[in-house]
């Protein structure tokens, strides 16, 4: 087996100056230990591969003045809290404590990952790191401080480790690239420092990933290996996006997911593409994007053709597919959605609100199609059946039952602007049958609501005009939407254009019957025989 040795060991720091990203501690701690002020028990917090435990090494190191290659295994423990969590192990540590160095000043307990802890364990630590020997320094680092309990927390000096910048990183690995003679392109650190997530142990795991056996490191490289999506590409899509151009934009998608890219990479990075476009449109945010002056350029282009509201709901839409991502069946087609309502989307002016909008074919295709006669003779050519262009063609909606409603409504209006030439006298007694006759239809359909609300009032019939009266606006609104099915039933029975007229009377809600008793009172009047049939059989109301 060969000697290789990865470089998150090999580039280890060794002392505080090697430290990457946490100048504030380093400067603290080293300032500590010189002035020989340093607190027993220590706790550094953090996310993963950001330097506590190398920070921890690092001043066990330096309070006992070792040399980096001493062997300092007596006076250095480093306990793994997740494989000694219980009271029986930190028993076995308070009984080691009371044995003093064999070499060096103090023996120092670097505790990883304290928070796997059992509660047990920290009740029975507690004693001893508030008042431990004199000889002895605690250090406890975890990545969750939250799960830590406050007593333990109060007798610790607790140290907050930050993640480490994008451009420390790559100071870092340009160092070491230079270290190692190294050709890459500055926009290739740049990829993998971004993907390291502030870590990095991460970063030089993803930087030996893309090196191999290779002395040069490119951003295509970093692309292929890492399964990232290139800026052009985010570019390109964006650029579907705002043509509508649906085809394509689906084609693309899938083009990137066949390369091997997951789902939820893509969505992630996609609504990170969205976001750096939304800081790139004002200049005092560039400073947050992580791109040299010429990307930043193209962001700016991009962001001048979209405006914040539909930047944010599509970083919205984005976020929840990938929050979704996990629980859909079909990924894929997660994806796909999330792409078309992006696409989808529209800015209604006049209610500031964002709605989504079905793309007509003609966005995208403006092709025509013919279809031809075969010829009869030779010398004569048949005119096509259908001249279809799809320029002005536009879909209505994907729903089939809503097409065959839209035809309805088209046929409902045409035939209501119809023109009626036979003329004649039309009385109120009319009116009122046929009023009647479409309320009993409405009502053995099952529309109970709509049947009570045309029996509210008598309609009147003035001038060619009938008029309803109804008793306030709500019930106004439902007669209003059924007016063009009720104007067009009245004008077939009579045969004659007749106009519609609603009016609100508020008088005539005191005349609705709404609780038991009223209802039976109007009934009463209308057959006096309910009262005896009421005493007879002893009914209550």
């Amino acid at each position: 087996m060969s000697d290789f040795l990865v470089s998150a060991r090999k580039y280890r720091p060794v002392n505080f100056e090697d430290v990457v990203g946490q100048q504030a501690i380093t400067s603290t701690l080293k300032n500590a230990i010189s002035n020989n002020k340093l607190a027993q028990a220590l706790l550094f917090t953090g996310p993963r591969g950001v330097g506590k435990t190398s920070c921890a090494r690092i001043v066990a190191r330096e309070i006992n003045n070792f040399k980096i290659n001493d062997d300092n295994s007596y006076n250095v423990f480093e306990l793994d809290a997740a494989s000694n969590n219980g009271v029986e192990g930190i028993r076995n540590l308070i009984d080691q404590t009371r044995i003093p160095p064999q070499t060096g000043k103090y023996k120092v307990y670097i505790i990883d990952e304290v928070h796997m802890l059992s509660s047990g364990a920290f009740n029975a630590f507690l004693k001893t790191l508030e008042e431990p020997p004199s000889h002895c320094i605690f250090i406890l680092a975890t990545t969750e401080k939250h799960k830590i309990i406050p007593t333990i927390l109060s007798r610790c000096q607790i140290y907050n480790f930050k993640r480490i910048t994008i451009d420390d990183i790559v100071s870092h690995l340009a160092k070491i690239c230079k270290i190692e003679q190294i050709e890459y392109e500055d926009d290739a650190l740049k990829q993998i420092a971004s993907k390291s997530d502030g870590a990095m142990r991460d970063a030089l795991q993803l930087f030996d990933k893309v090196l191999g056996i290779n002395k040069k490191i490119t951003s295509q490289m970093v692309i292929e290996n890492l399964n990232s999506i290139g800026f052009d590409t985010f570019v390109e899509l964006v650029n579907l996006i705002n043509k509508k151009d649906i085809p394509n934009l689906i084609n693309t998608t899938n083009s990137i997911l066949d390369q091997g890219i997951s789902g939820d990479l893509f969505l992630s990075g996609l609504s990170s593409f969205f976001r750096d476009i939304l800081v790139s449109k004002n200049k005092l945010s560039h400073k947050l994007l992580n791109y040299d002056e010429s990307k930043i350029n193209k962001l700016t282009d991009l962001g001048s053709a979209l405006n914040y509201e539909f930047l944010i709901e599509y970083i919205n839409i984005l976020n929840e597919s990938e929050i979704n991502f996990q629980k859909s069946i079909n990924q894929r087609l997660l994806v796909e959605l999330s792409i078309l309502k992006i696409s989808s989307l529209e800015l209604n002016g006049k209610k500031k609100k964002i709605k989504y909008k079905l793309i007509p074919v003609s966005t995208f295709q403006s092709q025509v199609f013919k279809s031809h006669l075969s010829k009869i003779t030779a010398q004569k050519k048949s005119k096509p059946i259908a001249d279809i262009n799809l320029t002005n063609f536009e879909t209505s909606t994907l729903s089939l039952k809503s097409i065959e409603k839209e035809k309805d409504i088209a046929d409902e209006k045409s035939n209501i602007e119809e023109e009626y030439n036979q003329q004649k006298n039309i009385t109120l007694k009319e009116i009122i049958e046929i009023w009647k006759e479409y309320t009993d239809k409405q009502e053995n359909k099952g529309r109970y609501i709509m049947s009570s609300i045309l029996r509210i009032s008598e309609p009147e019939f003035k001038d060619n005009t009938l008029i309803y009266s109804v008793p306030n606006n709500s019930t106004a609104t439902e007669v209003e939407n059924e007016k063009q099915q009720l104007i067009l039933f009245i004008r077939r029975k009579l045969n004659s254009k007749i106009n519609f007229s609603l009016k609100i009377d508020k008088s005539i809600d005191k005349k609705v019957a709404y609780t038991n008793k009223e209802k039976y009172e109007l009934l009463k009047k209308k057959n006096p025989q309910i009262e005896d049939l009421k005493n007879q059989f002893k009914l209550s109301i």
